[in-house]
Order: C-alpha cells, then sequence, then structure tokens
C-alpha cells in the first residue's frame, strides 16, 4: 500500500479504516440507561496499548451518561490528569457487545483493550483491520483461568 493510498484514508472493509498506520474500527455507542436515545456510529482508533474506552465530552453529553466519577489517567506524553468516568456505555461492532465505563477525555474515540478483550476482537496488523475472532466467530470466548 502506497503512502498517498493511505492518506486517502483507504477503506479495508466496511467496518475499518486504515489512515496513517492506525487501526480504527466503526463501532456503535449508547447509554443502556436510557434506550430512547439514538445510538452514536462512530470510528474508533483501536488501540491494545490502552485499557479502558475513551470518548470525547461531547459523545458523553449526547448519550447523557452519568460522571460516576473521576480517575488518574497518564497519557501517552506522559502528564497525568483527572478525568471524569462516565457510564455505563453499550459498545457495539459487528454482531458482538459489551458494557463498560468510559474516560471522557481527547478528540476521538479510543478503543482500548478492555471491551476489545470483552467481545473477543483481534487486530490483524498486516491487514490493518479489526475483526471478530475466528478461533470463536460464533460467541465472544473468554479465557477464565
Amino acid at each position: 500500500m502506497s503512502i498517498k493510498e493511505v492518506n486517502q484514508h483507504v477503506t479495508s472493509n466496511k467496518n475499518d479504516t486504515v489512515e496513517m498506520g492506525h487501526i480504527f474500527a466503526e463501532i456503535k455507542l449508547s447509554n443502556p440507561r436510557n434506550q430512547f436515545l439514538t445510538p452514536i456510529v462512530t470510528r474508533a482508533l483501536a488501540d491494545t496499548g490502552a485499557l479502558m474506552l475513551c470518548i470525547p465530552e461531547h459523545i458523553a453529553i449526547q448519550l447523557e451518561l452519568e460522571m460516576e466519577s473521576k480517575r488518574e489517567v497518564t497519557v501517552a506524553d506522559g502528564r497525568s490528569m483527572n478525568v471524569p468516568y462516565a457510564g455505563p456505555i453499550k459498545v457495539e461492532f459487528q454482531d458482538r457487545f459489551c458494557y463498560v465505563g468510559a474516560l471522557v477525555l481527547g478528540d476521538e474515540v479510543l478503543l482500548g483493550a478492555l471491551p476489545m478483550e470483552d467481545m473477543d476482537l483481534v487486530l490483524s496488523p498486516v491487514r490493518r483491520e479489526v475483526t471478530v475472532d475466528p478461533c470463536s466467530p460464533n460467541i465472544p470466548h473468554a479465557r477464565v483461568k
């Protein structure tokens, strides 16, 4: 894949987008406590180096999420800060879903390792896409031993 193609946001399939070597996935976010609100379909950066789901403040406001508490986080440049922790939030990818809390910070959705593990999703660096685990295509698998 050429740099020009990557810079043009080449779509690898209907749920994932490649941009500058990063892997993005299309996910749906909703408030399970308020079924009357329209879910938000958004593009999320899939990052196994981050644990949590992170959402911008405008998404927390649109979904009317409760700000449960504050969490201290360390961001990529080493700074520590306190950020709101909101939830619960339902995260959906294809036919998989999970319920998590979310850190409210930044300007884009970040899909961390915990929600990806909960939905049994895997990243393919070669194909630059998020997929359900091919070893368990019909139901998420969790190792509990």
